[in-house]
């Protein structure tokens, strides 16, 4: 009985993520097919590369884009995006079963599991109430983002499109979808308009904070208030990790770009600026400087602060912050020729390490891969730019130097098809095609090699 159960675990693992990887293909297909239609497009057709390139964007709450959204879209296609940015953002089984709530269904032991891989939850227990706690929280924040926005929104845009304004911009920060509609005053310009801006600045980045951090964390603080000790140790390593991340990608941003791409501003700017740089590589996709302005070295700190992202069971993209704390401190312990890595008085299992060891060593080939891809199609284009394109498709970070556009074809399915590997996570992507599980009987002789 024992091997029968452990035969079939990873088999029902395996078909829910079958299960979510062809529910995110669905909602994409679904949106770009809506996106083609002329009641979607201000210019009356739609070009259905551009839509899919869009939808899949949208849904994976990346925030690249091959058309301003608010000069390019109606009004009806710009729902659709916000639409798929939610969807994308919170995962379709997410809402599904919290919509299954509603309507009184019980949902079953199979359902259970499928909704514990979808949000990422370390356990079964609990999961249905873990839904209706992420849906719930989610339009709560949302909600509060958009009421704060209002009031900057509405003196500036009038009281019916500062209030649209203020929704589709608190949903796509929380999302980290990146999305925006500040093409009514300039095309592609996100939300230069309000770097100077406390209430703008402060705001965005909280939304794009908590949708970053997790849903476990969520969950974890709302149980345990600030008792930081009574925190499991996810929670512990998500909130410190982000938090530093935060505070050293500020600092630097404000040594590498006070005289390149801070040049010029106040003091106060280029706080707020260092700070919205510091947080939005992390799966954002908004920017409140000209990232392609930025210094050589500000490029380098965004294009590290993409590749990790945010945390796992979130909104947000990326290798995420947990990998590479598992990985930094895997270091740590060898080079003290430590048996055990130990985190806030726990020991991490050998099997997380090689998680996080299979999670950037994908991530990793996949940009190389595609960055050479991309290059040898389009060999005019920029190194650099092509690498920092290919970071924050994977990252789904969303942030561009603005090259999105000059992608030929080839170069844009590629940035599709990592779009949707960043969403839906490179290691889950590449186990939809891996064989099944075996244990062999015979094992071959070991070895010993150098390395290092």
């Amino acid at each position: 009985m024992v091997l029968e159960f452990n035969n079939k675990k990873p088999k029902a693992k395996k078909s829910t993520t079958r299960l979510i990887a062809s529910g995110f293909v669905l909602i994409i297909l679904a949106g770009a097919l809506l996106l083609t239609l002329p009641i979607a497009n201000k210019s009356g057709h739609g070009n259905l590369l551009n839509s899919l390139f869009t939808a899949t964007s949208a849904t994976c709450v990346t925030g690249l884009i091959v058309a301003d959204t608010y000069q390019n879209w109606t009004t009806f296609g710009q729902i659709v995006i916000l639409c798929m940015i939610q969807v994308g953002g919170l995962g379709f089984m997410t809402i599904g079963a919290y919509i299954s709530v509603l309507l009184k269904k019980r949902i079953g032991l199979q359902e259970r599991e499928q909704l514990q891989e979808s949000v990422n939850t370390l356990e079964i227990a609990g999961v249905v109430r873990l839904v209706k706690k992420i849906v719930q929280g989610a339009l709560c924040i949302e909600g509060l983002g958009t009421v704060v926005l209002a009031f900057r929104f509405i003196p500036r845009f009038g009281a019916v499109r500062g209030i649209y304004f203020s929704i589709f911009h608190a949903v796509s920060a929380f999302c980290n979808g990146g999305f925006d509609l500040m093409g009514v005053n300039e095309a592609y310009s996100s939300l230069a308009a309000f770097e100077g801006d406390i209430v703008v600045n402060l705001v965005v980045v909280t939304l794009i904070l908590v949708g970053g951090i997790g849903f476990i964390v969520w969950d974890d603080v709302m149980r345990n208030k600030w008792h930081f000790r009574k925190y499991l140790l996810h929670s512990k390593i998500v909130i410190t990790t982000t938090l530093v991340l935060t505070a050293v990608g500020t600092i630097l941003f404000l040594i590498t770009e006070n005289q390149a791409a801070f040049a010029g501003m106040s003091p106060l700017e280029k706080f707020l600026g260092a700070l919205f740089s510091s947080v939005t590589p992390r799966t954002a996709g908004f920017n409140s400087v000209d990232t392609a302005a930025l210094s050589n070295s500000g490029k380098i700190i965004t294009m590290v602060l993409m590749f990790i992202g945010g945390s796992p069971g979130s909104t947000a993209g990326g290798a995420k912050t947990t990998t590479m704390v598992v990985l930094l401190f895997y270091a740590v312990a060898m080079v003290l020729n430590k048996e055990d890595i130990n985190l806030f008085g726990r020991r991490l299992t050998d099997e997380v390490v090689k998680k996080a060891n299979a999670v950037v060593v994908i991530n990793a080939t996949l940009t190389i891969i595609a960055t050479i891809t991309i290059m040898t199609l389009q060999p005019l284009l920029n190194f650099e730019d092509v690498l920092f394109e290919v970071l924050s498709a994977i990252g789904t970070a969303g942030m561009t130097v603005g090259i999105t556009r000059e992608l030929n074809m080839i170069s844009r399915v590629i940035i599709i098809v990592l779009m949707y590997c960043g969403r839906l996570g490179s290691l889950s992507f590449a186990l939809i095609f891996a064989q099944k599980k075996t244990s062999a009987s015979v094992r071959q002789p070991q070895e010993k090699i150098i390395v290092g």
